[in-house]
């Protein structure tokens, strides 16, 4: 067997077996994110504000002694901040970094098998869309599956630096 048959068959097997995504809302919309990004989900809580960052860093918290920049993803799409007891924050993995993103709540872990994430449309130059992997049904729902890493671009990942230094 060559290396583009080892390939193939990887990839079978990926598509048979699926990946398993964490679900959250924001606003009237539900999200994915690879499950293996996530280290925690926590409450939401006050954070420490840090002036003359954008408005969607909400600021730090001290996470067992690791300080964790938190991003406010309802303000980073444009959405009113809102905060509800169901509010929380997913402590994250990205670029080797623990991150927190605030999201409106968990809905739960789904496996999406390859084929099951359809390609997302394309919205030309006018939006950043680089971020989605694609859209996938669960239940008659309509999720968006992001590539969290991408969501967060590398100048923002350089106003976060100074805080987790």
């Amino acid at each position: 067997m060559d290396s583009n048959d080892q390939t193939h068959t990887r990839g079978q097997a990926q598509d048979t077996i699926g990946s398993e995504y964490l679900t959250f809302t924001l606003g009237s919309e539900e999200y994915a994110i690879d499950i293996l990004r996530v280290q925690e989900i926590r409450a939401y809580e006050a954070v420490t504000r840090i002036a003359n960052l954008p408005d969607f860093i909400k600021g730090v918290i001290d996470l067992r002694g690791v300080i964790v920049p938190i991003v406010d993803l309802r303000i980073k799409f444009g959405l009113p901040a809102e905060y509800s007891p169901l509010t929380v924050v997913i402590i994250l993995n990205i670029h080797n970094r623990v991150i927190g993103i605030v999201v409106d709540g968990v809905s739960d872990v789904a496996l999406f098998k390859e084929h099951e994430i359809k390609p997302a449309p394309d919205f030309s130059a006018k939006f950043d869309t680089r971020y989605i992997l694609g859209l996938a049904s669960l239940d008659k729902r309509m999720i968006i599956v992001t590539d969290i890493s991408k969501l967060l671009s590398g100048q923002e990942m350089a106003l976060l630096e100074p805080l987790v230094a």
